[in-house]
């Protein structure tokens, strides 16, 4: 059952709010406001991120997906890989619901998903020590990194990106479960051993466990705020588990599209122990033959002067 927050409060709200002012609010809608099934709403993304901040934490996945994406024939992982958590920024208008339909990305013919764990920011900070960065955390949420697999591979090239292959779409939800609630699964070195798995039209292609991460959240968030701000409501994707987390992992370590890419029609559940289920289902996108045409670059010349008589005013 859904209980509505009080007059325009919002989850983005409670994660900025001191722990007794959100505790304050989460009693009174209890209390106060009328209990809604799940069934009977459509489940939104539980926040509306200042920004998203996705990983890449788990060795396996970068493994295989380094065959896939950049044509490698040995699939290693660069040595840079275990210096620091590395992440890009995503893009926070794309965020679709636990259960919304998402339209393949025009052009792309290589559609992918990806299971990951997100982690909300609550309290802001700055260089925040690894030791201390658990009291920035308000909670955690399921995230799919819906990925357009051969729009990723060309923009990569240019050593740039990930971008267009990626800013389609990214599900969030299908809520935020607060630290407390997952403390049991939490193992000696800070990791939680939450069980995922990912399935493709009823069928499972991959299980992991987040605790195969190769960094914590905390250490996460401490790296992110390096040099600058986390804010509240800010979104961490762990990035994505292994062992068939994504079909790219797969594409890699098989040497061939097997699972085919996703198509109209498919449906992609991911399952986090602890946190929830999301499933969406992939629906046709919009035909590049309808969008503008975007030229390719012009070959340029190199003078350093501007033509004679141009841009001189009579």
């Amino acid at each position: 059952m859904l209980h509505a927050l009080r007059g325009t409060t919002t989850v983005l709200d409670l994660a900025a709010a001191e722990d007794g002012a959100a505790r304050e609010a989460t009693d009174w809608a209890l209390r106060s406001s009328d209990p809604v099934p799940v069934s009977a709403v459509r489940l939104l993304p539980p926040v509306q991120p200042p920004s998203v901040r996705d990983f890449v934490t788990f060795e396996e996945h970068v493994e295989g997906v380094v065959r896939s994406v950049d044509g490698a024939t040995g699939g290693g992982v660069a040595p840079e890989w275990y210096e620091a958590p590395t992440f890009y920024f995503t893009n926070p208008h794309g965020l679709v619901g636990a259960h919304d339909d998402v339209p393949v990305p025009a052009g792309s013919s290589a559609f992918d998903f990806e299971l990951e764990v997100a982690v909300v920011v609550g309290a802001a900070g700055h260089d925040v020590d690894p030791a201390h960065a658990g009291r920035h955390v308000f909670g955690y949420t399921v995230l799919n990194d819906w990925s357009a697999r051969d729009l990723q591979r060309r923009e990569m090239k240019v050593n740039l990106g990930p971008s267009k292959g990626k800013d389609s779409a990214t599900t969030l939800g299908p809520w935020i479960v607060t630290p407390d609630e997952l403390a049991q699964f939490r193992d000696e070195e800070g990791f939680l051993a939450l069980r995922l798995a990912a399935s493709v039209n009823g069928d499972r292609v991959g299980h992991d466990l987040l605790s195969n991460a190769g960094w914590t959240f905390e250490e996460m968030i401490a790296y992110a705020s390096r040099g600058t701000w986390v804010r509240p409501g800010d979104v961490l994707g762990s990035g994505t588990c292994g062992n068939g987390g994504c079909l790219a992992e797969l594409w890699g370590r098989r040497g061939r599209q097997d699972p085919p890419p996703l198509r109209p029609g498919d449906v992609v559940r991911l399952d986090v122990e602890g946190i929830g289920s999301v499933e969406n289902r992939v629906v046709a996108g919009t035909d590049p033959a309808q969008l503008p045409v975007v030229p390719r670059a012009r070959p340029r010349s190199r003078r350093r002067d501007r033509p004679q008589g141009a841009g001189e005013s009579s």
